[in-house]
């Protein structure tokens, strides 16, 4: 199983657009040890010429340019992205759907029922698709393995977890079942798995068992402490608010690098999906250290991944 990190920042990425806080004022100077990120995605493969493509964020084609190794070039119009699978219908994981509307086939495209639900009517990326290349939809059931041509070497799960559905959502008040999943992706020869989160707000049985028996764990590393954003000024809200669990913990509860300290001394543990605002995106912050004295890593646009 081959993953490549494609974006490894959150929502408006580093420097996001109209921020000048601390780490997007340095990420815009070239001397700075801050690396720039785009918006979260990964692409994972079993052959190296066919990827399913996790979250479609808005950087997409840059993304897509930085890596010549998802264009196999087999014909003279052709992709490596088989399909797309998606974790939920937030705004920054679903508008790069919309660039991949030159296709010659209708897109596959795997989501939960309630994902599809809103891509279908309260932002109706489907229906304008329909439009261009069409969509090939296929809604995933939770908890139940299944398969995506042509990688036939690699299982798919999806398992809920718990978090707001996007604002547009005309459940955004009343979460349902299946507005925000995890998968865990299988090796079929070898039974190794991959958990992938790259937003979470609390655990459960089903979770922690996921990630215990997870080979690489890559998970939401969105914000390090709980009132982030409220301390920065930036927000009223907190990273729970907002469906994330900050790597420290708040109000006696433990914190992201508690719950990965609990994995197995074997598990790869990396944090994807990270905020502008969280120092561990500067290698000379004390967050930093903390988290590489962890054993836990922060991952970068391009990092290359196999299991």
């Amino acid at each position: 199983m081959l993953i490549k990190v494609l974006g490894s920042g959150a929502g408006g990425g580093l420097p996001q657009w109209n921020c000048n806080c601390a780490n997007c004022a340095q990420a815009r100077s070239r001397t700075s040890p801050l690396k720039p990120r785009t918006q979260s995605s990964i692409a994972v493969s079993d052959n190296g010429d066919d990827w399913v493509l996790f979250n479609a964020s808005p950087d997409l084609l840059a993304q897509l340019r930085a890596h010549a190794e998802l264009q196999p070039a087999r014909a003279l119009r052709d992709s490596g992205i088989a399909a797309v699978a998606l974790c939920d219908a937030q705004i920054d994981h679903v508008t790069g759907l919309v660039m991949l509307r030159e296709r010659t086939t209708p897109l596959p495209l795997y989501a939960t029922q309630p994902v599809l639900d809103d891509l279908s009517r309260a932002f109706p990326l489907i229906p304008l698709l329909g439009h261009y290349c069409g969509v090939d939809e296929h809604a995933i059931a939770l908890g139940v393995p299944f398969a995506i041509a042509p990688l036939a070497g690699l299982r798919f799960t999806a398992i809920e977890i718990e978090s707001a559905p996007p604002p547009y959502s005309p459940h955004r008040a009343a979460p349902v079942i299946g507005d925000n999943v995890a998968f865990v992706i299988e090796d079929v020869a070898t039974a190794a798995t991959t958990f992938y989160a790259p937003g979470l707000a609390r655990t459960s049985p089903s979770i922690l068992a996921a990630m215990r028996s997870a080979r690489l764990v890559l998970v939401d590393g969105t914000f390090w402490t709980d009132t982030e954003m409220i301390d920065l000024g930036l927000s009223g809200k907190r990273a729970a608010d907002m469906g994330h669990l900050a790597q420290c913990g708040a109000n006696g509860e433990p914190g992201m690098l508690s719950l990965l300290d609990s994995l197995p001394g074997t598990t790869r543990k990396v944090l994807i999906h990270i905020n502008n605002t969280n120092p561990i995106l500067d290698p000379r912050s004390d967050a930093y250290a903390i988290v590489r004295e962890h054993g836990i890593e922060i991952a970068e646009d391009g990092m290359e991944l196999q299991v």
